[in-house]
């Protein structure tokens, strides 16, 4: 069954690094996106091998929303 969830990916000068907000612990890095991408996929699908049915109910039934903000400093 296919489930979908948030990830977030931060990158600096080592390379990227993922997390899942819904999964606590679950996160990752990679030396570039496409392997951060893949990385972060595994965690997830081992991370949810872990759960029982409801637990993984419980833990993707939250709507996590990102976006950007620009502010002005004085």
């Amino acid at each position: 069954m296919a489930h979908k969830v948030s990830i977030v990916i931060e990158k600096d000068d080592f390379g990227y690094y993922a997390y899942c907000p819904e999964l606590e612990g679950c996160q990752t890095q990679g030396d570039t996106f496409e392997e951060v991408m893949a990385n972060i996929k595994e965690a997830i699908e081992l991370y949810l091998g872990t759960l029982s049915a409801e637990e993984i109910k419980a833990s993707l039934s939250k709507e996590i929303l990102t976006t950007s903000l620009e502010v002005q400093l004085a």
